[in-house]
């Protein structure tokens, strides 16, 4: 079984005649956290749009779990153990909490049931006291938490979080750092775009920059910490 889970080459992708990615390579190999970072507009939601092929590139490969992915549909892409919680959460309004946790749930690629109904409900009791409201009623936070329990109820062997607390209040916030480092801890890997760079920094393993569009960075956490210039150049910190 490969350790790497999701391998893109040379990705140039394009909103019309604008283009967005410039011969991106990124990968994420089993049990690693990466923190995807670059200001606003950078390509990094983009980037995980071409992994997912909710945009297609017009150049490079997107491989998931050895297997060529790049002009597939979005759900065979998740259907290979890839689960994204979109920034805007995407849940469903008009269906309750248990209802958007139910409609999710699956074995994993391989076979694995690790993440059933009872254990997200135990990791966000939040939800646990809202099962009969609908995703529209939910605070922000909230639906954050409905959305990665979500996620979770598909067994991934990857979660895609952009802007993972993004509008949250602080309590919110941290609650979702809590539930993402217990994740590390069980050794999921997950690929995550936050503001917060200082604790994405103290999570991540390793870190990728993106400069209109283009990887200025790519390394261990602990290197990138050690480049003040490159923080302060390209993240503002």
């Amino acid at each position: 079984m490969s350790d790497v889970l999701i391998e893109a080459s040379g990705l140039n992708t394009y909103y019309g005649q604008s283009h967005v990615l410039r011969g991106v390579d990124f990968s994420v190999a089993r049990g690693e956290t990466i923190g995807l970072m670059g200001r606003n507009g950078m390509g990094k939601s983009t980037l995980l749009k071409t992994i997912m092929g909710l945009v297609k590139p017009r150049a490079g490969n997107v491989r998931i779990a050895g297997r060529d992915m790049t002009a597939c549909a979005p759900y065979e892409i998740a259907q290979l153990g890839i689960a994204y919680v979109p920034e805007g959460r995407g849940i469903f309004g008009n269906l309750s909490v248990r209802e958007n946790l139910d409609m999710a749930a699956r074995a994993g690629t391989r076979g694995q049931r690790d993440w059933t109904y009872d254990r997200v409900l135990d990791t966000f009791p939040r939800l646990k006291e809202r099962l009969s409201h609908g995703g529209q009623q939910l605070s922000g936070g909230e639906q954050q938490m409905l959305t990665i329990g979500r996620a979770l109820m598909t067994n991934p062997d990857v979660l895609i979080l952009d802007e993972a607390t993004e509008g949250l209040a602080p309590l919110m916030r941290q609650e979702i750092w809590r539930v993402i480092r217990r994740l590390k801890a069980e050794g999921l890997a997950t690929v995550i775009v936050d503001k917060n760079i200082t604790t994405l920094l103290e999570l991540a393993d390793r870190a990728v920059i993106l400069v209109k569009g283009s990887v200025v960075f790519a390394g261990t956490a602990t290197a990138l910490k050690a480049r003040p210039d490159l923080l302060g150049a390209h993240l503002g910190i």
